[in-house]
């Protein structure tokens, strides 16, 4: 169930970062939903190495989540910005 839950919280996170950070990225529906996850699980583990998580297995919030999903993404950026312009 933390699964499900996760892919939620990451799709809407995900969603919610293309919204905050728009523009063309390479990809669709399923590579935010991917961004968001990386997010979400990127804000779990340095939430947790902070001390903003204690209990194991607590995930990270929604709000935790678009921000390390917003941090993804402009990273996913950078790399395929710097791909297409060695081409």
């Amino acid at each position: 169930m933390h699964i499900i839950w996760m892919i939620i919280i990451g799709g809407v996170a995900g969603a919610l970062a293309k919204l905050i950070m728009p523009g063309k990225d390479p990809g669709g529906i399923i590579v935010t939903i991917l961004l968001g996850i990386a997010g979400a699980l990127i804000a779990g583990f340095l939430g947790r190495a902070i001390g903003w998580y204690n209990e194991p297995g607590e995930g990270a919030g929604l709000i935790a989540s678009i921000g390390g999903a917003v941090l993804v993404l402009a990273v996913y950026r950078m790399v395929v910005g710097r791909k297409a312009v060695a081409r």
